[in-house]
């Protein structure tokens, strides 16, 4: 099963990472359009997420988390750099 690596951006142009198997379903969770209670992350409490900016395939849950930690490791201009390779 492929793990995603994703990034979204809010509406107060902040920018959120995260892990799945499927980006598209996650990012409805984080709007809150499942049905039943909000599934979004905490993050998003206060925010609205606009659209995901970026978005990188990996073999496993492991190397997926671990690109997460180190996406989550750059400032914001390392981050806009990536998106925008």
């Amino acid at each position: 099963m492929n793990w995603w690596v994703y990034i979204i951006r809010s509406d107060d142009d902040s920018l959120y990472t995260g892990i799945t198997t499927n980006v598209d379903r996650r990012f409805r969770e984080h709007l809150g359009e499942q049905a039943g209670k909000f599934k979004g992350a905490k993050f998003f409490y206060g925010r609205k997420p606009l659209e995901v900016v970026y978005r990188e395939k990996l073999a496993d849950r492991s190397q997926a988390t671990k690109r997460e930690y180190e996406i989550k490791q750059l400032n914001r201009k390392q981050k806009l750099q990536l998106i925008n390779r």
